[in-house]
């Protein structure tokens, strides 16, 4: 059984789609759209115990460290590359959504949310960096090196010129609450954003291109 996001993302993915999934995992997803939706492409990971999962699913993936990049892969490869909670842990995130609308014309990006309430409450009332199920770890030892908010992000894809065409958010299982909806940077802890280049929308627009889930 996937991840409720993960099910979310599938639901986005149409028919038939060449993907990447970067940072892949155990190559859940990947399998699920394969199978159920005749999707095709390959995962990126870098923990070996993710690769042999993978390679068990019998999911195409490729050991790769995100911080170097996607210089591997033409433009327009894909048809959307998938990033799921590793956008914070990159060097240079903003670089990275870059790379993933220069290989597709669209990519849908998960992260958890630092202006969630419960974050702000640990950080104000108790005076520690907060620990919860979407930051699991301690400042010490936290692969999280960009943690933003949910406006943080909105604002990077408005500076770049980008459409953000769907957006969802939730609690810490991934799962939707009608006062994460309503107000997303303080009730949302999770999101998924779906992304496009202003480009493809507007061929979109116009019916020159594109599919819909």
């Amino acid at each position: 059984m996937m991840r409720a996001d993960l099910e979310l993302i599938y639901a986005w993915v149409p028919n038939g789609a060449r993907v990447l999934d970067l940072g892949c995992g155990d190559g859940t997803l990947l399998d699920a759209l394969a199978r159920d939706k005749g999707v095709s492409g390959y995962g990126l990971e870098i923990d070996l115990d993710g690769i042999t999962a993978c390679l068990e699913k019998g999911v195409n993936v490729i050991e790769q460290d995100l911080d170097q990049g996607l210089a591997n892969f033409d433009d327009d490869a894909c048809d959307m590359v998938i990033m799921t909670q590793a956008l914070q842990a990159l060097r240079r995130p903003d670089r990275m959504l870059d790379e993933m609308l220069r290989v597709a014309g669209e990519c849908i990006i998960t992260f958890p949310n630092f202006a969630y309430w419960r974050h702000r409450f640990y950080l104000g009332f108790k005076g520690y960096m907060p620990v919860s199920k979407s930051l699991p770890h301690a400042w010490y030892d936290t692969p999280n090196i960009h943690l933003s908010t949910f406006n943080d992000f909105e604002r990077l894809c408005r500076d770049k010129g980008l459409v953000i065409t769907d957006r969802a958010v939730g609690n810490g299982d991934h799962e939707g609450h009608w006062s994460s909806r309503l107000w997303p940077n303080l009730f949302g802890e999770t999101a998924v954003f779906r992304v496009s280049r202003r480009d493809r929308v507007s061929r979109q627009a116009n019916g020159q291109g594109g599919s819909e889930p």
